[in-house]
């Protein structure tokens, strides 16, 4: 399943505001649009009403008609005062065709018309003998409106701007004591489970989560300590008895060493006693490994060939036993490193391989630099392993089905929390052998 990418809060509420402002702005800009439209028109209305008064009612010749004129140039008004079919004065850039045909077409008072192309606001007056005819592109008036709304929208874009800002700056301020708290979270581990308590003043909508997260913090810690009691329990519980069976059994194999079967019978009472011995010790290694605090771990600088020596020398006996070829490609590989926790990964690598390896079989060991990583690779000609086998290897106690080899299915998840705490990886893998290939990479000292 893949996984989803993770949403901001934080962004998705600047978003939110701003998306929602830019919405109310946009329904504002076309009231303003409609309202806009309805008052430049009433208003170059009167303004044609008022020129046909000034020509009917004023003296022309005096200084009403420069006010005439002044108001015709200024909104793009083209006017004609006509007396008996006589025209007495009309605006410089009168078009006749337009006064022609608005003559023969339009009654009084204003109307739209057509006339070439273009849409005309028209205006007739008649008063006894005397007929005013006014009439305006309507382009004009659109011209205006086009150009109040964009001085209107640029307003909104400056103001939208502004908003984003200042809603970023004050939602980044606001969230600060969610970081805070999720500060605090990152930095709680299995040596402080204490509860949180904010520094600064907490959001209502906060104090139930980290109420919840307290009580959680809180079975946590009694889970832990429950665990470490039941470990050192364990430890003290199962240690003594085993030993004292150890023991036990080897005064009998002195005892009766000239027995025919009793010594055999009890060699195979020693190897169950020391595998139960062995697996005690990896349940309690596990069980010491934290991954989460590998600054707490002691650490020195170490050779992972030296220490590959020192696990073959080993487990020399088990692979003379098996006639197994082994073939190491050492390097100087130093690292900054827990030694006994490095040794025992490595050993219980190569222990796995010799097991599972087939007799006078081949077990190839190398190490190399890649990528700046120290990379250790060990690969067996065993048994083939499937896709399925390779998914669930590193678990806890799992092991094969129909493996004849013994083991407690424990030796791999203790390399891999091994590795994991030494902020390193390790990779399962088919060996070109036939059998296992399993590699580690560690970062270089």
């Amino acid at each position: 399943m893949q996984k989803q990418q993770a949403v901001s809060l934080q962004r998705r509420l600047v978003k939110t505001s701003v998306f929602s402002s830019i919405a109310a702005g946009l329904i504002a800009l076309v009231l303003l649009l409609g309202i806009s439209a309805y008052q430049i028109m009433s208003l170059q209305d009167q303004i044609m009403d008022e020129i046909s008064d000034m020509l009917m009612l004023s003296d022309i010749t005096k200084s009403s008609g420069q006010q005439v004129d002044e108001l015709s140039d200024q909104f793009d008004i083209h006017y004609r005062l006509v007396f008996k079919g006589q025209t007495l004065t009309q605006s410089e850039d009168a078009e006749n065709d337009v006064f022609q045909y608005l003559r023969q077409h339009a009654g009084q008072g204003y109307s739209l018309m057509w006339h070439q192309g273009e849409l005309w606001r028209t205006f007739v007056q008649y008063n006894s003998d005397m007929t005013v005819y006014a009439v305006q592109p309507l382009a004009a008036r659109f011209e205006e409106i086009v150009s109040t709304t964009a001085s209107y929208a640029a307003i909104l874009a400056v103001l939208w701007c502004l908003q984003w800002l200042i809603v970023h700056i004050l939602i980044k301020r606001q969230f600060k004591s969610i970081h805070a708290l999720s500060h605090q979270i990152s930095e709680k581990s299995a040596n402080d489970l204490e509860p949180i308590i904010s520094q600064q003043p907490e959001l209502a909508e906060l104090q139930p989560m980290v109420k919840q997260l307290n009580h959680m913090l809180e079975r946590v810690k009694h889970a832990l300590i429950a665990e470490q009691r039941f470990t050192a329990d364990a430890s003290h519980e199962l240690r003594s008895p085993l030993s004292a069976i150890q023991m036990r059994v080897q005064v009998l194999k002195r005892k009766y060493q000239d027995h025919a079967q009793l010594p055999d019978e009890l060699k195979q009472i020693q190897q169950d006693v020391n595998r139960g011995t062995q697996v005690l010790e990896n349940l309690l290694l596990l069980a010491r490994l934290d991954p989460s605090n590998p600054e707490d771990l002691p650490k020195s600088k170490i050779d992972l060939a030296d220490t590959t020596s020192e696990v073959l020398q080993a487990l020399a006996p088990f692979v003379q036993e098996k006639s197994i070829q082994t073939h190491v490609q050492a390097a100087d590989l130093p690292i900054y490193a827990n030694a006994e926790l490095i040794f025992t990964c490595l050993r219980n690598l190569v222990d796995n391989a010799i097991r599972y390896a087939q007799r006078n079989g081949q077990l190839n060991i190398s190490m190399s630099v890649n990528q700046g990583q120290a990379q250790w690779v060990i690969a067996d000609n065993g048994t083939e392993v499937t896709d399925e086998v390779l998914a669930r290897l590193g678990e806890r106690f799992y092991r094969a089905l129909g493996t004849q080899t013994q083991g407690t299915g424990l030796g791999l998840s203790i390399c891999k929390k091994v590795i994991e705490l030494h902020q390193g990886s390790i990779v399962f893998s088919q060996s070109v052998l036939g059998g296992l290939e399993v590699k580690i990479e560690l970062p270089l000292a």
